[in-house]
């Protein structure tokens, strides 16, 4: 069974195949510049064999059509024909209460678009290209497994906000909660490596956009994201925490509209709006190095904000086994787990520098005397959509 599992964007299409009966991947391509003027890139990866072209196109539809054109080509293809693929799966963000792991269908595509500005990035991409997709390939099942659905397990205490009763009963105006599909993994990797399935684990993922989650057995009890994705941690360039109560006062100083302060604070808010400088961790690291107030400010927020998560849920589990960092942060930046693991010695949990300076891949962090081991572990969200796109096919 072959599962095509597609990661879009508002321009762009990556994709991987896996063959399911080893969950094993086949390919790796992406398409860029979809919909421009421009000529995009169109790129394959078959068995360590790359082969890159270069043209215009149309929509996600035609992407998908040259993705499937690369992967059944004759002589450098790896299926013989399209109806091998037995579903596309999709990371879906959000649909409110049409949670969990769906065909697509047009109710769900109707609430993905009616809540578009709960995820602005992400809900007008993917409906519009699953859109074009249904109508392209008819007989071939789209699935949607909706970030949010990991964390329909989180005990009411902590998906409810403070607000009237109606809106959280009708509104669906609760704590959602995102990167569910990473945490998922994370929840399962851990699990095989320490061979437990009982574990109280934290999970850091933290890359363009960061979340945290408290789990117990792989199973989601507390997570950083709110209703939005633009809540919980500082993001790259979204805000995360913050006080609504502040947008009248920056209305009347700007001049700025309620959807102006929105798009200030989802795009260059976070990393980018602290330093003023960049959106990415490397760039800011390097400069608060050399002495930039500002990027070492915007460091240091972030470090702060991840300690906080993670002392909270320390609470939540009444301790933890283990804290993974994940994501392209988690998984690269030494300076991070060292200043996210700060002050936590009260709990016994002690961060090896010298491990923590040559981590590569799944590698342990933690002192052979901490309480609660430390891990950095590559994320794959890609075969956890697959996984549950074949659960939703066979469920037909």
């Amino acid at each position: 069974m072959f599962v095509l599992v597609a990661n879009l964007g508002s321009t762009s299409f990556k994709y991987r195949l896996y063959d399911m009966t080893t969950e094993s991947q086949l390919a790796r391509g992406g398409i860029e510049r979809i919909g421009q003027d421009a000529e995009g890139t169109c790129f394959v990866e078959i068995a360590g064999k790359r082969e890159q072209v270069s043209r215009r196109i149309a929509d996600h539809a035609e992407a998908v059509r040259i993705c499937l054109e690369q992967l059944t080509h004759p002589e450098t293809g790896c299926i013989k024909s399209v109806e091998e693929v037995s579903a596309i799966g999709f990371k879906a963000v959000f649909a409110g209460k049409l949670s969990g792991v769906r065909i697509v269908n047009d109710e769900l595509l109707d609430a993905m678009e009616a809540l578009a500005d709960v995820a602005p990035a992400h809900n007008p991409p993917y409906a519009r290209a699953m859109r074009q997709l249904r109508a392209a390939f008819p007989k071939m099942p789209l699935v949607a497994a909706l970030e949010t659905g990991f964390h329909e397990t989180v005990p009411a205490e902590y998906r409810t906000y403070a607000v009237p009763h109606e809106w959280t009963e009708n509104l669906g105006i609760l704590r959602w909660g995102y990167h569910g599909a990473s945490h998922r993994y994370i929840g399962t990797r851990i699990a095989q490596i320490l061979g437990r399935s009982d574990l109280k684990v934290i999970s850091c993922h933290l890359g363009g956009s960061n979340s945290i989650c408290a789990m117990v057995g792989g199973v989601s009890q507390s997570a950083s994201m709110g209703m939005t994705p633009q809540t919980g941690l500082p993001h790259n360039n979204r805000v995360g925490d913050f006080d609504p109560f502040s947008i009248p006062v920056i209305m009347r100083a700007t001049g700025k509209t309620f959807p102006q302060v929105l798009e200030d604070l989802s795009s260059k808010s976070g990393l980018l709006g602290i330093s003023g400088l960049s959106a990415d961790c490397r760039d800011l690291e390097e400069a608060a190095a050399k002495g930039h107030a500002r990027a070492a400010l915007a460091m240091n927020v972030f470090a702060a904000s991840i300690r906080q998560y993670i002392g909270a849920y320390l609470t939540v589990l009444n301790g933890a086994d283990a804290i993974v960092f994940t994501g392209g942060i988690g998984e690269n930046s030494q300076w991070v787990r060292t200043h996210a693991t700060k002050n936590l010695d009260f709990a016994g949990i002690k961060l090896d520098e010298s491990l923590n300076k040559t981590a590569k891949g799944e590698a342990k962090l933690s002192t052979a005397d901490s309480r609660t081991q430390i891990w950095t572990l590559p994320t794959n969200e890609e075969i956890v959509v697959a996984r549950q796109s074949v659960e939703a096919v066979r469920g037909c």
